[in-house]
């Protein structure tokens, strides 16, 4: 998801210059390099890499500070372990929410609903994501829950830690600034 990888740009305070396209229609010089024409696609110099959690590694990585990765081998591992649930477990719903039928999506929401509910400790044991510190886990999670009240999901619904985790993500001037035309119209929806 593009969005994540946004996140992390401004996370870092790197100037980027970003381009947004209709999926349905990417343009010419964007399939020369990425033959798939999916976004986000990062281009720096000869480097070319059209995976967001890819990206987002790499941006960690090539500009190293703020970290938001922890530094020993174990803690990252298990981060990606984590951003690998996410995206199998809470991002595959998403997916079956936005390109399946009525009651297909309508079974995925209840069900994303109900495993962010059932994962309501997890959120309320430390500040960020099984973090005390923002990482790129809570980069990887931050736009699926902005994008819930634009779905009919309710997050004061899913439990005050949660209500309080998406408040902390969102309020970041970081989060606020990667945030696309499209996504700053979905705080319309919010209200």
């Amino acid at each position: 998801m593009s969005h994540c990888a946004r996140l992390v740009l401004h996370e870092k305070g790197i100037t980027a210059d970003i381009e947004y396209f209709e999926a349905s229609d990417p343009p010419e010089d964007l399939i020369e390099l990425n033959p798939n024409g999916t976004s986000p696609t990062l281009v720096e110099r000869d480097l070319v890499l059209y995976d967001s959690r890819i990206i987002m590694e790499y941006l960690d990585e090539r500009f190293p500070h703020p970290p938001l990765h922890q530094m020993d081998p174990v803690s990252r591992a298990n981060s990606r372990m984590l951003i690998k649930r996410i995206d199998q477990d809470w991002y595959q719903l998403l997916d079956e929410i936005l390109h399946s039928g009525e009651k297909k999506s309508a079974r995925a929401k209840k069900m994303l609903k109900e495993s962010l509910i059932a994962s309501a400790p997890v959120f309320e044991a430390t500040p960020y994501f099984m973090s005390d510190e923002y990482s790129l886990v809570d980069c990887a999670i931050s736009p699926l829950l902005w994008r819930l009240p634009s779905l009919g999901i309710d997050i004061t619904t899913l439990g005050r830690g949660i209500t309080a985790y998406s408040n902390r993500l969102f309020s970041r001037k970081a989060f606020q600034n990667s945030l696309s035309p499209l996504e700053q119209e979905m705080i319309s929806s919010k209200k």
